[in-house]
């Protein structure tokens, strides 16, 4: 079982976030600006109160804690799954996306919205500003895809795990 190995990337993928999170607003966007870092990347300091792209922003009041609630749901999920896993790449999946969604359910808890501060783009192209924990949850279902596609997703014995 890779269990450890599980908790132990969501537990680097939080505190990461959380702690890139309070450096961003509390350092170095302290004013806020654009810092332009490379041609292609800058660090930006945006709030959002959504989902991906902003999706399900409503302004209403209560959203942070509805969002908040099925992030923790699937957290529970993931946290099932990491517990029967016996692959290692999948548990390290796991892990990485249960950090990111603890990270911003922590931020949306705490602050209402999401900080978000990588900003890359070409040319006049913004892709929408993202963090440390969206690039667990994005790092841990490209783990996923390649377990999947290289059918490491069996176990020593054959067979395929139970979820």
């Amino acid at each position: 079982m890779y269990r450890s190995l599980g908790l132990s990337i969501a537990v680097a993928v939080f505190a990461s976030d959380l702690i890139s999170k309070w450096l961003i607003v509390n350092v170095v966007m302290d004013p806020a600006r654009v810092i332009d870092v490379f041609p292609f990347f800058n660090l930006v300091l945006g709030y959002n109160r959504g989902v991906t792209f902003g999706l399900l922003s409503s302004g209403n009041p209560i959203a942070p804690y509805l969002l908040s609630g099925f992030a923790l749901l699937v957290v529970g999920v993931l946290a099932r799954w990491l517990w029967r896993s016996t692959v290692r790449l999948e548990s390290a999946a796991i892990g990485s996306i249960i950090g990111g969604a603890l990270g911003n359910v922590a931020d949306r808890l705490a602050d209402g919205a999401v900080t978000d501060f990588l900003d890359f783009y070409v040319g006049g192209y913004h892709w929408p500003a993202f963090n440390l924990a969206d690039v667990g949850i994005v790092l841990g279902v490209a783990l996923f895809l390649v377990t999947w596609w290289s059918g490491e997703t069996q176990r020593d014995d054959g067979t395929a795990p139970k979820v």
